[in-house]
C-alpha cells in the first residue's frame, strides 16, 4: 500500500502527472517545489469576503471563497468551489484540489490535498499528501519532522526503510477519517477509508478499512453535589 494508486484516485486531482514514475507515493512531494515552479500559471479568479494576503506566485480557480484574515504565501494552487476560511495560513509549495475546505486557523505547507478533502478546524498539515475525501477532525496536527535527527522512515515489509526525506508528515488515504485532537507522526500511512481514533497518538501503517482505537480506561461515577 505504499504506491501512489494504492492510497489515492488518481483521477480526483488536476495534478495526476506529480506522481508519475513515483515507486512510493511520498516521492511526489520530492517533485512539489519543481511541479508548482513548471506548471503554475497566477491567476485569482476566487471571491475574497473581507482583507486576505495573497501572494504573487499563486493560482486560485473559479467559485472559491477566500475569507478575512487569510494568508497565502504561496507558490500554491487552488481549485474551484473551495472554502478558504478565516485567518487559514496556506504556506509555500501547495496543491489544494476543487471542493475543499480549509478551515479556521489552518496551516497547510509544502502538502497536496485531493478533490473534497475537510481541514476545517485548528489543524496543521506539513509536507503530507491527503487523498480524495480525507478529512481531519478539529485539532489533528500532522507532524513532519522526527525529534532525532535524520531522515523518516517507513516499514516495507517488515524492515525500517529510509524515504530519502527529512520531513515527511502523512499519507492520508481517500475517504480516510482522523478524530479530533489525534497526532500523525512523521511517515504515518493511513488506507483508504480507514479511521484514526480521537485524541490518538499514531504512528506507522494502517492499512485501509481498519480502525484505530483508544484504550483509554474510563471512570464513571455518580455526581454528588456539595451540601450548602
Amino acid at each position: 500500500m505504499l504506491k501512489p494508486a494504492d492510497l489515492f484516485d488518481l483521477t480526483q486531482t488536476e495534478h495526476a502527472k506529480i506522481f508519475e514514475g513515483c515507486d512510493f507515493a511520498w516521492d511526489a512531494l520530492k517533485r512539489l517545489k519543481d511541479y508548482l515552479r513548471a506548471n503554475l500559471r497566477p491567476a485569482l479568479h476566487n471571491r475574497c469576503e473581507g482583507d486576505a494576503f495573497i501572494g504573487d506566485d499563486v493560482f486560485i480557480g473559479e467559485g472559491t471563497v477566500v475569507e478575512d484574515g487569510v494568508m497565502i504565501k504561496g507558490p500554491a494552487i487552488i481549485g474551484k468551489n473551495c472554502e478558504i476560511r478565516h485567518n487559514a495560513y496556506i504556506r509555500d509549495h501547495v496543491i489544494i484540489g476543487d471542493n475543499c475546505v480549509i478551515g479556521n486557523s489552518c496551516e497547510i505547507k509544502h502538502s497536496m490535498l485531493f478533490n473534497g478533502c475537510a481541514v476545517p478546524h485548528f489543524n496543521y498539515v506539513g509536507d503530507s499528501i491527503l487523498g480524495y475525501k480525507a478529512h481531519l477532525g478539529a485539532g489533528v496536527k500532522i507532524s513532519n519532522v522526527k525529534l532525532t535527527p535524520g531522515n523518516v522512515f517507513v516499514e516495507k515489509e517488515g524492515v525500517p526503510f529510509d524515504t530519502g526525506l527529512r520531513k515527511f508528515g502523512a499519507l492520508v488515504g481517500d475517504y480516510a477519517e482522523v478524530g479530533c485532537n489525534a497526532v500523525l507522526n512523521p511517515g504515518s500511512i493511513i488506507g483508504r477509508s480507514s479511521l484514526i481514533y480521537p485524541c490518538l497518538n499514531w504512528r506507522g501503517i494502517l492499512p485501509a478499512n481498519l480502525v484505530a482505537k483508544n484504550k483509554a480506561a474510563q471512570e464513571i461515577i455518580v455526581w454528588r453535589p456539595r451540601s450548602s
